[in-house]
């Protein structure tokens, strides 16, 4: 690699760095950060590619916010470069959810804590509101998409469970097409798609179940098991952690109640993508172990749930490049996007309503609404801000 490139991709790692330091709130927060961050302040890629890119991989399994700012890396760098946007958005949280499977006696003195983040929540409805607005703009352009967007919104917002995300995209995509009354739409493209990857993720997944039966060994099986996690669970992490808790508190018994909703409570707090709490919950899962265990379980849990969704992004990206170049996709895309948009939005009314409707949580989403729009203050900067309002508040 060239001194160049090694700038570039120094640079570019910056700002995953920044984007993982103001990412909280799951992945329609983050996407309003990769706006501000990547699109807006740094112009990586532009506002219609971000949206194709959050489309595309909210049809796929895995964490979505993950996923869509790996393939940012793949498409500026290529694979490398994708491992290593992963690398720096997620380590820095993994890292520190393992050192907090250590620190459960002094995690139940977490009150203070817990107060001084009562402004996430509405701090992340004026990321996804600053993300929807800039969005909406740009997909909802004639009177269908404006109509997709609104039935994506209303939706979503009504049909929560997991499956309905891929499915309004799709059916906002069939709408696009069937509304365009255009012929030949489906021209010849060479796909070539890289089939390693996609070897690689089902040899893993085949592989390990099949260690699983013939090895005893906690530590293997853990990874088995968050591996699956990150290839069955569609919809990121708030999706996952109810499927991590059946397994994980009901059925295997690695740690209580309390001690599970100790760790989610913590991470709802914390940067980074919400499949970090993965660390978390290997972590205690083997803590009988003995320390070393302890960190190599928590490594391989946080591996096996991120990896997944890794060799998808690598698999699907070359091939999503290509697909683009056909007329029916290119105008699958406006419907896609228009949906897409209208998801992001109601992302807003969803965590508004859950951080609840007072006064000091409405002028806490406006004030960031605000400093996003101004642009003169950086997002972690925006978040400290919050974090302090909440200790003095």
């Amino acid at each position: 690699m060239d001194k160049t490139h090694a700038s570039s991709w120094a640079g570019f790692l910056k700002d995953v760095f920044i984007c993982s330091l103001g990412a909280y709130g799951g992945p329609e927060a983050h996407i309003g950060v990769f706006i501000d961050q990547m699109v807006v302040k740094k112009r990586h890629l532009s506002e219609e590619e971000l949206i194709e890119l959050v489309a595309l991989c909210s049809i796929l399994p895995g964490p979505t916010s993950t996923q869509t700012i790996v393939a940012i890396g793949y498409k500026t760098g290529g694979p490398l470069l994708g491992l290593l946007t992963m690398l720096v958005w997620a380590l820095p949280v993994l890292a520190f959810m393992t050192v907090l499977s250590f620190l459960y006696q002094f995690l139940e003195m977490r009150n203070l804590s817990s107060d001084s983040l009562r402004y996430i929540g509405p701090l992340a409805v004026g990321f996804i509101v600053v993300a929807a607005y800039r969005i909406g703009r740009k997909v909802a352009t004639d009177r269908l998409t404006r109509i997709l967007l609104l039935f994506g919104a209303v939706t979503t917002y009504f049909v929560r469970a997991p499956w309905i995300f891929p499915l309004v995209l799709l059916a906002g995509g069939a709408v696009s097409v069937l509304a365009s009354g255009e012929k030949k739409l489906w021209n010849h493209v060479k796909l070539d798609p890289p089939w390693g990857y996609l070897a690689a993720f089902a040899g893993i997944a085949f592989g390990s179940i099949v260690l699983t039966l013939t090895w005893d060994n906690n530590i293997l099986h853990l990874f088995e098991s968050f591996y699956r996690y990150g290839y069955l669970v569609f919809g990121g992490g708030q999706v996952v952690v109810p499927v991590m808790y059946s397994e994980m508190v009901e059925i295997r018994q690695y740690m209580s109640n309390q001690e599970f909703l100790t760790g989610y409570g913590l991470v709802q707090g914390l940067p980074g993508p919400m499949f970090s709490f993965s660390a978390y919950v290997g972590g205690m899962a083997a803590r009988s172990g003995g320390p070393l265990v302890q960190v190599a379980s928590a490594i391989a849990s946080g591996m096996g749930i991120f990896l997944p969704g890794l060799l998808l992004i690598y698999f699907i990206y070359p091939v999503w490049e290509k697909l683009k170049r056909i007329r029916g996709i290119k105008i699958a895309l406006k419907g896609i996007n228009a949906v897409a948009g209208g998801m992001i939005a109601v992302a807003a009314v969803i965590v508004l309503q859950k951080s609840g409707f007072g006064l000091d949580n409405l002028l806490v989403s406006v004030l960031t609404v605000l400093l996003l729009q101004a642009r003169k203050i950086p997002v972690p900067l925006i978040v400290l801000l919050a974090l302090l309002a909440g200790f003095v508040v």
